[in-house]
Parts: C-alpha cells; structure tokens; sequence
C-alpha cells in the first residue's frame, strides 16, 4: 500500500494508491473515486481488492484540476467536489484512466470499479478503454450518457431509496444495457461508503460480493 506518480500520454502526472496483494496476482483492478477524491475509503476499497488478489490502484483523477483532493463527506464537501466534476474533461479523464490501467496491466486483465462519479467514469470506460469487465456502484448520470454502451460485461448496482438516482433511472439503463448485470438494494446513495451516513453495511456485504464473483469470473 503506497502513493505513486503516475504519467499520462499527454505528459499529465498525476498520483494514485497502489495496493498490492500477497503473492501473485490475479489480475487488476482500476479504483475510480467518487466527487471527493481519493479518500480513506476508496483507500480501503483498493485495499479490498488487494486483500481478494487483485492489483489495485484508485489514481488522483481531479489532479488536473486541483492535487491532492480529498474531500469531507458534508455539504462543503459535496460543493467542491461538484465543482471539481463539472471542470473534469471526460477525454483528459480516459487519458489518466489508461495510464492507470498499463500500470496494473502486467498483472493480467484489469477491471474497473467506480463509486459515484467514478460510476458513471466506468461506464464510460467500458466503451472507451480497454478494460475487461466494469462494476459501477449507484452511477450518478448514466441515464443522461447511455451512447455508447459499454463494450465490456458490466454489473450495476443501486440503491432502492437513491434519491439522486431514481429507479426509472436503472430502468433506462437496463433498456440501453441488458446484458448488463443489475443488483439493487434497500439502500440509499452511498451505502458502500464507510464514511457516509447512508452506509448500509449489509448492502455493501452483499454488492462486494457480488462484485468479487463478477472479477472472479471475467479477470480470474
């Protein structure tokens, strides 16, 4: 577990936590942060990963916009990180994301998991990267950028009492995605995050594994 320096193809660098797991890898797994950074919790969820076999690595995708973020889960924090998203160029953001992919690819397939913003990051990824397969947690803004589907397995998860994604929302991408894989949850927005008063530690029990099977079975 430690920071690094990664470089972009457009000369960007940027940092990322690297979690490392014991013995050989499975292959690797790409953290995609919410609005608030890379913070002690998706900290802990590429540690996660790491603890299953997996390389992990969550990289510092708002470094262009200001380094180091990392934001408190309340009303300030959420304004800033808004901020920050709304200034974020998704071309820019694939830019970092493939740098973060190279650096985990000589573990084997990497995958993709998002939370959040990072949700709907992934999403796009699928269509836009070379990923073997993406996992995106309550995905804020899919339903509005469904064009183009991914072209990697997906598996979705939601929050039945989200409200920041309505479950007409899930429907839609359903509709746009069904060979995707859907779980939802009687959770509400942010049930995985440890730090956030929505934690719901059964959903985020039962959506981890989930997610394990589904990197079981498409990166090994």
């Amino acid at each position: 577990m430690s920071h690094l320096q990664l470089r972009a193809a457009d000369g960007h660098t940027f940092s990322a936590w690297a979690s490392r797991p014991e013995g050989h890898a499975r292959g690797g797994v790409v953290v995609v942060q919410e609005i608030f950074g890379v913070t002690g919790h998706i900290e802990r969820v590429a540690d996660q990963f790491a603890a299953e076999g997996y390389l992990a690595i969550a990289p510092a995708l708002f470094d262009r916009q200001q380094r180091g973020v990392n934001l408190a889960y309340d009303e300030a924090g959420i304004a800033q990180g808004v901020g920050y998203m709304q200034q974020a160029d998704f071309g820019q953001v694939m830019t970092d994301l493939k740098a973060a992919i190279d650096a985990v690819a000589h573990a084997g397939a990497v995958g993709m998991v998002g939370y959040c913003w990072g949700g709907l990051v992934t999403y796009l990824a699928g269509s836009r990267t070379g990923i073997a397969a993406g996992i995106a947690y309550y995905g804020g803004g899919i339903a509005r950028m469904l064009e183009p589907v991914p072209r990697c397995p997906m598996q979705f998860h939601f929050g039945a009492q989200d409200s920041h994604i309505p479950l007409s929302d899930v429907e839609k991408i359903r509709a746009a995605f069904p060979q995707g894989e859907y779980h939802t949850y009687a959770a509400g927005h942010g049930f995985n995050c440890t730090d956030r008063a929505s934690f719901n530690a059964a959903a985020a029990h039962e959506a981890f594994g989930h997610a394990l099977g589904f990197f079981r079975k498409h990166l090994g």
